[in-house]
Formats: C-alpha cells, structure tokens, sequence
C-alpha cells in the first residue's frame, strides 16, 4: 500500500508541475498577432458592383 501512495503523490506532482509549466508558458509569452495574406491560386475575387 505504501507504493501506491508514493506513486500517486509522484503521479500528481508530475501533473501539477506540467500544468503550472503550460499555464506560465501561455500567460507569459504571449504571441505578437499580425495580419497572414496569402494568394489562392485559381480563386477570383470579383469587385462589388457599383449601386445607382
């Protein structure tokens, strides 16, 4: 039974470590957002239509 603990304990302080890792990398280095333009090939955009 002492095992199981000592693998349980282990089991969640793995968890806990990964997790507050991924929660300080996705708080701390957010990334700068910029606009992504990329050319489709074979598509046509038509202009809209003048309205009278």
């Amino acid at each position: 039974m002492p095992s199981l603990f000592r693998f349980l304990v282990t089991a969640g302080s793995l968890v806990a470590l990964v997790s507050t890792g991924l929660y300080v990398l996705a708080h701390q280095f957010e990334p700068e957002q910029h606009e992504v333009v990329k050319v489709v090939p074979g598509v046509k955009v038509r202009k809209p239509e003048a309205s009278p």
